[in-house]
């Protein structure tokens, strides 16, 4: 079902909805441009359903695309001001969905490709446990956190020859996490640079059913109790 605003796929007749999963788009971009993305939760996830919104700002830089801020004349350090302040509406597009569907945060994913992908970070660093997951394809903190969400598992994606968004953007915050004892993931494409690439794709799903989030760990095994091989478990 789409809308000139939205995409949105449900599941089927009589099956009820036990995941959301909401897609963000990256800059200049539309909905549309996620679509491989959501034929691939789609498939991996039948009780889901998938959201796809449109960027809420116009894109200033020419074009039919939308945003979620303006990159025009961005910085490093005006960056973390512009995400916070488009913040808000996110966050209440992803509370009215989670309302609508009567599911919890924690059945939540927000799965983001670059600009898209800033925003699932930082919402869920404002708001933890807003999603259960961040699926953060190409994308970055607009600042390193100094706390690491408890109750959101991040998997960070990313293209080794990324031009746009430097890979070096998501090893540092996986650094970053890891120094905060925070649950995240990352995996790096090898020849892939600024794109949804398919081989990303496949991965996230792959952590997406895989995974065992480090609380979960911890819940069972004792809290000074760590799990092997980093901080999520397969």
């Amino acid at each position: 079902m789409a809308s000139s605003s939205s995409i949105e796929f449900l599941p089927d007749p009589g099956v009820d909805v036990r995941q959301l999963f909401i897609l963000l788009h990256g800059v200049g971009g539309s909905p549309e441009t996620l679509s491989p993305l959501a034929d691939a939760v789609r498939a991996a996830f039948p009780a889901a359903a998938v959201l796809i919104p449109q960027g809420f700002e116009p894109f200033d830089g020419g074009g039919a695309g939308r945003q979620w801020f303006s990159v025009r004349g961005v910085t490093d350090e005006n960056r973390p001001d512009r995400v916070a302040q488009a913040l808000p509406p996110l966050e209440a597009y992803v509370r009215d969905a989670q309302a609508r569907f009567g599911l919890l945060q924690s059945d939540t994913a927000l799965a983001g490709f670059s600009q898209g992908a800033i925003m699932a970070l930082e919402l869920v660093q404002a708001h933890d446990g807003m999603a259960g997951r961040v699926i953060a394809f190409s994308g970055r903190y607009a600042q390193l956190p100094k706390a690491a969400p408890q109750y959101t598992t991040i998997h960070l994606l990313h293209g080794a020859d990324d031009p746009v968004m430097s890979v070096a953007h998501a090893q540092a915050a996986q650094t970053r996490l890891n120094e905060l004892h925070g649950d995240s993931t990352i995996d790096i494409a090898t020849h892939v640079g600024h794109e949804l690439h398919p081989a990303l794709i496949q991965r996230a799903i792959v952590r997406l059913q895989t995974c065992v989030p480090l609380r979960s760990w911890e819940a069972a095994l004792g809290l000074n109790q760590a799990p092997p091989d980093g901080t999520t478990v397969h």
